[in-house]
């Protein structure tokens, strides 16, 4: 606050007054005495309490501030005010003052002695109209009462929705203490199912808008995660009082009971939400352990506290229940939010046994949801082991929901769900939610199991059309891998052979038939079969391709890629010719790598193209490399870049070929593949002329 001095500059005094603080709302006249009771220091508070300026005050006894101020200009107030705040350092009270137009009033006087370095003690005062403090006082005190008996929930929140202040009646509506609310957001204790409109409509009153008054609406708060309720909010906007940022004040009372349709609907609701929420988060893949994990992930926290999916293990699908058998599964899925042992319980077993007479056994009797309640008779019935046993009875698990996975009339699995002595026990409500969520899931997982049954046939299949051991000749060392996809990819139709010719020639074979699955195996295992048979028959490579370009028509092979390369020991030169396969490499002695680019050629299966026939020459100890694109392809990489990469594979390999052929695929593949893939590295000799 600036304050005027003898000489009329100004200064700033001792105390400064901030827009938006308390002295805005209580007007604070500063002021300070000297040593002979002499007014010394005026501030512009004390202009507007008192009406003097700073030029008609100041070196003036500070008595004609005073109402009992004598013509001699003496005042017992003054004197007692000024005594006391240099005797006692401070001091405080109530002195009647006079205005300059005469008008006496009451007011509220502090004052402490002031030493400056090496100076005279001045008295500095503080003071305010009496009325205006017991206003302030009274607001206070009232603010404070209302706060502390009000039983309606009281809260302040920022503009952040952010508590920064709330009553007792809130705290425990909300079933947590004052302090675990203070600088936390409105959705740190709130579970809300409303889509976000609560929120938005909290932010619309921070941020001026206009007041809301008696809304209901259904919350769960997580310091009852177990009881919803249905309140009457109603929430203003707070000005920037008092040096504060602007933001909400709300009253909040708890009408549950009167609402209970909202409860309700609330409920439902949520259980809508859950059921939305697991038809997008299960079955995003054709995995069935992970198809398993999407539904134990979906159905925790909001419906359970650990969950386990576990799959049947029938003889044969067409195998009759029998509830006097004791029933196996195997675990294939699980998860918990409780601690320990509760982790050990749904992951610590793979193999389950449920004995005759089991909850399992009841659920399987009715092929409908049951729930239990977690106690000796069920773990009698339900668990085998005595070391199991103790172990749920020690995890916290109160109560278990069991449900059936059926898909095509026949059981698959079953879904169990557990909850804690924390939460209610599973409702009507519940039971008919865990048996449509089981429902849903059953389907993807019967989805995924067939998928797996159709990926293990093509594997079967592949595997089986491939050659176990390749032709053998002095003439030429083969390392050969061949790797299939992951199980989120199909298998493909990559392929390859070694075969002998007249003469000791040798012939290097590999390609690709374009699709995935059983088909593309099939397809796979006919042109392996069709190109051994033709390459007896000691063919140009260029008219090999024309031939087998031809029986691929007529199987209906629409796509397929072919590289067939012809070595002869005795001239060291290979004749190749490509159907739209991804060119050789050779890794010379002398650690140059060259690319074979040269050949050309459309893929097998769309004819009307001529093929064309390359020779190259192999010096002693070359090694070829022949491959399929998923060794160089992948997705958001050019083929450019995979081939590229290759080559300096290829380049930095050394030594016998079977490790040269684990260094580059490990150099190359991704981790899992995304692809099927062949690679062949061939190692030329020469023979006698």
């Amino acid at each position: 606050m600036p304050s005027a001095r003898p000489g009329g500059e100004e200064t700033h005094g001792p105390i400064w007054s901030e827009p938006g603080s308390l002295l805005e709302r209580v007007p604070v006249a500063v002021l300070g005495i000297d040593e002979h009771d002499r007014v010394c220091y005026w501030g512009p508070g004390a202009r507007d309490l008192f009406g003097y300026e700073p030029g008609a005050v100041l070196t003036r006894p500070g008595a004609l501030l005073f109402a009992d101020a004598s013509l001699g200009g003496t005042s017992a107030s003054c004197a007692r005010l000024t005594e006391q705040g240099r005797t006692q350092g401070y001091w405080r009270g109530r002195l009647t003052a006079r205005h300059r137009d005469g008008a006496v009033f009451d007011c509220g006087f502090r004052s402490f002695s002031v030493t400056g370095s090496g100076g005279p003690s001045v008295v500095m005062v503080l003071s305010s109209r009496s009325d205006e403090l017991d206003r302030v006082k009274t607001n206070l005190a009232f603010l404070d009462a209302l706060f502390e008996t009000c039983p309606i929930g009281l809260v302040m929140i920022d503009e952040d929705l952010r508590y920064i202040h709330l009553n007792q009646a809130l705290a425990d509506m909300d079933g947590l203490p004052i302090d675990a609310h203070l600088g936390r957001r409105m959705d740190d204790i709130m579970i809300m199912s409303d889509g976000g409109e609560y929120e938005r409509m909290l932010r619309a009153v921070a941020q001026g808008g206009a007041p809301v008054v008696g809304t209901l609406v259904g919350v769960r708060p997580r310091g009852h995660p177990d009881r919803d309720q249905v309140r009457s909010v109603s929430f203003f906007p707070l000005s920037r009082a008092v040096g504060t940022r602007s933001g909400v004040g709300g009253l909040m009372i708890d009408v549950t009971d009167r609402e209970r349709a909202i409860l309700e609907a609330t409920a439902s609701r949520r259980r809508l939400a859950l059921l939305d929420g697991a038809s997008t988060r299960i079955g995003t893949t054709l995995d069935v352990n992970l198809t398993a994990q999407e539904l134990v992930d979906a159905s925790m926290p909001d419906f359970c506290d650990g969950s386990v999916v576990e799959i049947v293990e029938w003889m044969d699908e067409t195998e009759d229940f029998d509830p006097g058998r004791p029933l196996f599964t195997r675990r294939i899925a699980s998860g918990t939010t409780l601690p320990a042992p509760a982790v050990e319980l749904v992951s610590g077993v793979e193999k389950v046994r449920y004995p005759p007479g089991s909850v399992i056994h009841d659920m399987l009797s009715t092929g409908r949801a049951i729930s239990a309640v977690v106690d000796e008779e069920f773990l009698a019935r339900t668990v085998v082991t005595e070391s199991r046993t103790k172990i749920m009875g020690e995890s916290g698990v109160a109560c278990i929901l069991v449900a059936p996975l059926i898909a095509r009339g026949t059981v698959q699995g079953i879904a169990m769900f557990g909850r804690s002595a924390a939460r209610p026990p599973f409702t009507e409500e519940d039971v008919s939610l865990a048996g449509e969520l089981a429902s849903r899931a059953a389907i993807c997982l019967d989805n995924a199991r067939l998928y797996s049954r159709v990926q293990d046939i093509a594997l079967t299949l592949q595997r089986a059309l491939l050659p176990t051991a390749l032709a053998a000749t002095p003439y030429v060392d083969v390392a050969h891998r061949y790797v299939p996809g992951s199980r989120i990819t199909e298998v493909g139709g990559d392929w390859y052979d070694v075969i002998n010719l007249a003469d000791g020639r040798v012939v290097l074979v590999v390609g690709d038939v374009m699709g995935h699955g059983v088909s593309a195996a099939a397809a796979m295992g006919y042109l392996r079969i069709t190109t051994k048979a033709l390459a007896r028959h000691d063919s140009e490579p260029a008219d090999l391709l024309t031939e087998l370009d031809a029986c691929a028509q007529e199987a209906g092979i629409e796509l397929a890629t072919c590289l067939y390369l012809v070595y002869d020991p005795r001239s060291g030169r290979a004749r190749i010719a490509s159907a739209g396969h991804p060119p050789p490499l050779v890794l010379r002695p002398d650690g140059t790598v060259q690319t074979v680019d040269e050949v050309l050629g459309v893929p097998l299966g769309i004819g009307g193209s001529a093929f064309r026939t390359t020779e190259i020459e192999l010096p002693e100890s070359a090694t070829l490399a022949l491959y399929t694109d998923g060794l160089i392809e992948a997705r958001g990489r050019d083929i450019d870049v995979g081939l590229d990469a290759l080559r300096t594979e290829l380049g930095g390999a050394v030594g016998p070929l079977e490790e040269m052929a684990d260094r580059i695929l490990a150099g190359l593949l991704p981790e899992p593949p995304t692809d099927d893939t062949v690679l062949i590295l061939a190692r030329v000799h020469r023979g006698d002329p």
